[in-house]
């Protein structure tokens, strides 16, 4: 059975898909930092030996189809069918999938690089090992995983964005020391710390770790 977080999750993205995809369509050019993370996170799937990366709740693609243009392998998974429907419009020379997080349908060792690209901020405290254990499981020894997210201590409901639509979404802010010690639980080793927009409202973090 399907919990009512994700079925909501769900639901949420399926709604804003067109909005939520016309914000971020062109948002990468304006954002160098998190251009160099990918550009890293590229240069470390080509120094693990290249091959297929996952990018984990890729939502309308575009920082699936930015790895591609890095010389990344890149496919990309979502949720939200509305958002994969928007993915493969936009950008047909790649592929792009339905499905979930907490059940990875991919092989044991099946992609060289993961990226949770601000995906994890959903997931409740208490599903997080369980996912973290699916990336461990389908990276190859020595893959890297990049993980961005909300900073803070705080979960809030999120019931309308992105043009104003409804949405019943909560958004979990973590600390980034939470996050390495989850990620060091499920047998990664940290190799990168990111922060950004430290004097913004909402701060973000990137860890990048290895399998």
């Amino acid at each position: 059975m399907t919990p009512s977080w994700l079925a909501d999750t769900r639901t949420s993205y399926d709604t804003v898909a067109g909005s939520y995809a016309d914000l971020v369509r062109d948002s990468l050019p304006q954002q160098p930092d998190l251009r160099a993370a990918l550009a890293l996170f590229a240069d470390l799937v080509t120094a693990a030996g290249g091959g297929p990366v996952a990018d984990i709740g890729c939502g309308p693609g575009h920082v699936s189809a930015h790895l591609q243009h890095l010389g990344v392998d890149a496919f990309g998974l979502d949720l939200s069918p509305a958002m994969i429907d928007i993915a493969r419009r936009e950008h047909p020379g790649l592929r792009f999938d339905v499905g979930s997080m907490t059940d990875l349908r991919l092989g044991d060792a099946s992609v060289t690089g993961l990226l949770a690209f601000w995906s994890l901020i959903h997931i409740p405290d208490e599903a997080i090992p369980g996912v973290l254990g699916h990336f461990h499981r389908v990276l190859r020894p020595g893959g890297p995983l990049l993980v961005g997210f909300h900073v803070g201590s705080e979960s809030t409901l999120k019931t309308q964005g992105y043009g104003g639509h409804p949405m019943n979404v909560h958004v979990h802010r973590r600390q980034p020391s939470r996050v390495a010690t989850w990620l060091r639980d499920a047998g990664f080793t940290l190799t990168t710390q990111l922060l950004l927009d430290l004097d913004q409202p909402r701060p973000g973090a990137i860890l990048i770790a290895r399998r």
